[in-house]
């Protein structure tokens, strides 16, 4: 079959490693199913495996890609879990510690075929094109348990979503939004801060900015650059929800004073639970909100997605079909 993997790691050219080409057809095991995959979504999970993280080297070459939409084996329209527990867990599977993403143990989506647990298939509604949908199961997915699971935030809410640009964040104040939140973003660049307005953003500020009012809840992605405005950006009582470092994790002042003083709560969240992930199906279909997508590409050029999430030239959501 047509495939996207990795063949090698390299920290400093993680591009190098990545191979378009052909791979053996998957074979699903009991209790698994066959989708044929007709659009993949780049999420920059792939790019960190291109450089060793969570990729095991013993594992490759290993099909990339996380996210999928696509026709199960009777030729119904769904959309991929990509969140992979083991069999005998039962619960929160992101609470699994056995737990895995499709291409750190098993191959990806960026592929002709992907096998998956037949308990990791959502069906698509129709009113989603196979592009939009598959850009759920990664980062609008990661932005329903930060804003609705972790953050608990409920219509007239406030919320700062960092770092307006990216798939998480557009996801993030799409939904907010959606949700009846007051929604503020940020970013350093002007042409993404209005874009955040058109997707929904009440006002967007350049970053580090001191903003009308203390908000709610501030949605984190973003890491060391924004941790000490987050922090300060909250009510007495506030919540800061992280679910990312893409500036690194280390800030230069944690802000641990105002934390205890002001009691904040500061909570972790990764992927999303396979229920949520049905809900998140349901509130696209009955609201209208549709993911950002950047560019869509046909998968044979699935280096220049690459290319363009490593340099940041990027708004939404890159999509490769097949």
């Amino acid at each position: 079959m047509f495939a996207v993997y990795a063949e090698s790691f390299s920290s400093d050219e993680p591009l190098s490693g990545l191979v378009v080409g052909e791979r053996p057809d998957p074979v699903a095991e009991a209790g698994w199913t066959t989708v044929r995959v007709k659009a993949a979504a780049l999420n920059h999970h792939d790019l960190w495996s291109l450089q060793g993280v969570g990729l095991r080297e013993e594992a490759l070459p290993m099909v990339l890609g996380c996210d999928a939409a696509g026709l199960d084996e009777d030729g119904n329209e769904v959309v991929v879990h990509s969140v992979v527990s083991d069999p005998s867990w039962t619960g929160d599977e992101t609470l699994d510690p056995k737990r895995s993403l499709l291409s750190e143990r098993h191959q990806g989506t960026f592929a002709d075929v992907v096998v998956v647990p037949r308990r990791n298939v959502v069906p698509k509604p129709v009113s989603l094109s196979f592009e939009e949908a598959a850009c759920l199961p990664t980062a609008w997915l990661t932005a329903f348990r930060m804003l609705f699971t972790q953050g608990g935030l409920k219509p007239g809410d406030s919320v700062l979503v960092q770092g307006a640009g990216g798939g998480v964040a557009t996801a993030l104040i799409s939904l907010a939004r959606a949700g009846g939140l007051r929604v503020y973003a940020t970013s350093r660049d002007e042409a993404k801060r209005e874009r955040a307005v058109e997707l929904g953003a009440h006002e967007a500020f350049e970053t580090g900015a001191r903003l009308p009012r203390r908000v709610d809840a501030v949605m984190e992605t973003v890491g060391a650059a924004t941790w000490s405005h987050s922090v300060k950006a909250l009510r007495p009582g506030g919540t800061i929800v992280i679910s990312g470092t893409t500036s690194g994790p280390n800030p230069d002042n944690a802000e641990l004073t105002r934390v205890f003083f002001l009691q904040l709560r500061v909570i972790g969240s990764t992927m999303g639970t396979r229920g949520e992930l049905a809900s998140l199906v349901e509130l696209l279909d009955v609201s209208g909100v549709r993911p950002v997508i950047d560019r869509v590409l046909p998968m044979e050029q699935a280096a220049d997605g690459f290319a363009a999430m490593a340099s940041g030239d990027l708004f939404g959501k890159v999509v490769f079909t097949r």
